[in-house]
């Protein structure tokens, strides 16, 4: 029997009663005007974890992408895109990933708001072999690389400047489910054109350039001038005193996360 056979065994032994429904208020309503309730919780009772198994572990090791969405503290989104070599995505046990900040453009939008909000949705998407996706959706909080290090051995300095963590960002899982395979292209990699990944570099150029006129429409958008900074140290203080919000919050937002959707009280 494998692991993956043994482990399913296992939780077929102890499963609990499931009494509540995961998602969202709003996809409920949706589902019920749209007549797929039925349709929706065989889904769920299928296919939504509180952790990742086996497989989903496997998938995730292995990635080189994924997908990140998060919000700030008013609901306003953004999504954007992670890649590293494989392993990048670092698979900590069943129910924490973990992943580095590498040196980008400096906007660091995604940090800016899990340091308002820390939910965040990952959907990694493998489009060259088992054409599959796997959505994972938890809390998240701002790492930094020392401390990493030191919470778990082993972790490897990435010998490339630009994939050099600058922080760490560790997630905590709360679900975890299929991206269906029917609508998922199925790519394969091409040799690269130049020497390899620009790891790091501020070459214009290499970064994409102005490929969608954004820059060339410049005069049209009037004179941008930023607000008045503050200093390197105010902006360093700020910026610690972020990580210790964020990290005050973890244990609490761990207390409070979603621990799966069943109960514990009532009994077969």
């Amino acid at each position: 029997m494998s692991t993956f056979e043994r482990e399913q065994a296992g939780l077929r032994q102890a499963a609990p009663v499931r009494t509540t429904r995961p998602g969202s208020d709003g996809e409920h309503r949706v589902q019920q005007h749209m007549g797929t309730t039925e349709r929706a919780d065989r889904f769920y009772a299928d296919q939504v974890l509180d952790r990742l198994n086996t497989r989903m572990r496997e998938f995730a090791a292995r990635q080189e992408m994924f997908f990140l969405a998060t919000a700030d503290r008013h609901g306003e989104c953004d999504n954007t895109f992670r890649a590293g070599p494989p392993g990048f995505l670092h698979v900590l046990d069943d129910r924490t990933l973990a992943y580095p900040e590498y040196r980008g453009n400096g906007v660091h939008a995604s940090l800016g708001n899990i340091g308002e909000n820390p939910h965040v949705g990952i959907l990694m998407m493998d489009f060259l072999q088992d054409r599959i996706g796997l959505h994972v959706n938890g809390t998240a909080r701002i790492v930094a690389d020392d401390e990493m290090r030191r919470t778990h051995f082993g972790l490897a300095y990435d010998p490339v400047p630009g994939r050099r963590a600058r922080v760490w960002v560790e997630v905590a899982v709360e679900e975890a489910y299929i991206h269906c395979a029917k609508h998922i292209p199925h790519l394969r990699k091409v040799p690269p054109r130049d020497a390899g990944r620009a790891w790091g570099t501020d070459d214009v150029k290499r970064k994409g350039g102005d490929f969608f006129g954004a820059a060339a429409e410049a005069d049209e958008r009037g004179t941008f001038l930023p607000p008045p900074r503050a200093d390197a140290a105010s902006w360093r203080a700020e910026a610690e005193r972020m990580l210790e919000r964020a990290e005050r919050r973890a244990p609490a937002a761990k207390e409070q996360t979603f621990s799966g959707w069943f109960s514990r009280s009532v009994s077969a």
